[in-house]
């Protein structure tokens, strides 16, 4: 058994910027130390651990799966450390400068961004804010580094080390043109198959399990048209006969400037959660705590 009394605090830092960075210059820049001087210490570390911890190869210091294991431990030991020795800072969003990274699907930029963006004007007309895409990064590896400070979605699988809090629900809707046939009349399953379809051909998750479902029911393998995303849906739709199934919230917000309509697919689909994520590391983060708040006020239902 390991004393904890026998392991220097600051090895522990080492440990949490290689994890982080993956190389060791990139960590000894961030720590303000020389490599020899990060190598030493990862050194130590693996005796006190009788561990290699990380392993060189192509891709960077990769770490162990002991390593694994200890990593959130350790982020949330140093994180309640630091809390215990500084005091909160205040945030004053009025005249704040400070810049807010987020982590959406393209649907949430399209939803969410309008409504913050005027939020921001009026109550922190100083604070930038920066949108990243959910599936392109690892979400609790930027969230825990703090390059993201919240992640907004209907995300599933994340992390433990993510807090989150419910938003609202939504259903799928069919979406397609004002003065659709499809609009006239009940939706029954033989004219929504019958009716020519445009699929979005997201592999994200939760999107590739409603994709599934479509295709069981004969939607994806006939349709002719196939995007990769959301954002050009509602361009494409609003000027076709082709419809299209999406969340319920892009519907309402592309219905009256596209002029489109909406209804419920036939089918039984999945609702999706939207919630908001944050990491545990940053809870008592003032900024982050008025930012989540402000979401929480503006959107959750």
């Amino acid at each position: 058994m390991i004393d904890i009394r026998n392991i220097d605090l600051n090895l522990l830092v080492v440990f949490q910027e290689v994890y982080r960075e993956r190389q060791i210059s990139q960590a000894a820049r961030r720590l303000h130390l020389t490599q020899s001087a990060v190598s030493n210490a990862l050194g130590r570390l693996r005796r006190a651990f009788d561990d290699e911890l990380f392993v060189r190869t192509a891709h960077g210091m990769q770490p162990t799966p002991y390593a694994e294991h200890l990593a959130e431990p350790v982020a949330g030991a140093l994180a309640a450390i630091g809390a215990a020795l500084n005091p909160p800072q205040a945030f004053d969003a009025a005249t704040s400068t400070r810049h807010f990274r987020c982590a959406m699907t393209d649907v949430g930029e399209v939803y969410f961004m309008p409504v913050l963006i005027e939020l921001l004007r009026q109550r922190a007309p100083a604070v930038r804010v920066s949108t990243v895409r959910a599936g392109a990064i690892d979400l609790k590896t930027e969230m825990e580094a703090g390059r993201v400070d919240l992640a907004i979605g209907a995300f599933d699988d994340v992390s433990g080390a993510l807090y989150q809090r419910r938003l609202f629900e939504q259903a799928y809707v069919t979406m397609f043109r004002q003065g659709h046939a499809l609009g006239r009349g009940t939706l029954t399953l033989e004219r929504f198959l019958a009716a020519e379809h445009l699929v979005v051909a997201s592999s994200e998750s939760p999107y590739d399990r409603v994709n599934t479902l479509l295709e069981q029911a004969g939607v994806r393998a006939a349709a002719t048209f196939q995007v990769p995303h959301f954002t050009a849906v509602p361009y494409i739709v609003g000027t076709t006969d082709l419809v299209v199934t999406v969340p319920e919230k892009l519907a309402q917000r592309a219905a009256t400037p596209f002029q489109l309509d909406y209804a419920l697919p036939p089918l039984a689909l999945p609702s999706l959660q939207t919630r908001l994520f944050w990491h545990r590391r940053y809870s008592q983060d003032a900024g982050n705590l008025w930012l989540r708040h402000l979401v929480v006020e503006a959107f959750a239902e």
